[in-house]
């Protein structure tokens, strides 16, 4: 279920995106106990390892070969394979890569648009005890 999200530019560091809208959805995250977030080796760093932590969230990443086998590691692979299937849905049923935004405020809304779109039918989906929850294909006509 998608609980955060943000737009940003390219040319940010993924720590520095992250770390601001963890700041901004402070409460969000202060609600909820055992957040894990799953990342790519990009978000690599003990000093914002150990801030995430002081936020009680643990990060879940590959680890390099300089580095011994992190804790839930073998986990990766299977969780990628669920994070790509949602990105398949977002850019497959829900058009994300078509958006049509022409401003970065036009992007960023039909962005939400789809995000919004996906949650709502996980949402609905979990609710009516469907199968697969991320599944839109009911609602695809």
């Amino acid at each position: 279920m998608p609980i955060l999200w943000a737009l940003a530019t390219p040319k940010l560091d993924e720590r520095e995106v992250l770390a601001a809208t963890l700041e901004v959805d402070a409460e969000l995250v202060a609600e909820r106990t055992g957040i894990l977030l799953i990342s790519d080796k990009g978000f690599a760093s003990k000093a914002f390892e150990r801030e995430l932590a002081d936020m009680g969230i643990d990060l879940l990443r590959p680890s390099f070969k300089r580095e011994g086998r992190r804790s839930g590691e073998p986990l990766l692979k299977k969780v990628r394979q669920l994070i790509e299937s949602v990105n398949d849905t977002l850019k497959g049923q829900l058009d994300l890569e078509q958006h049509g935004g022409r401003t970065f405020e036009g992007v960023a809304v039909r962005v939400a648009q789809r995000i919004l779109a996906l949650a709502t039918g996980i949402w609905h989906n979990n609710r009516i005890g469907a199968p697969v929850t991320r599944s839109l294909i009911a609602y695809d006509h």
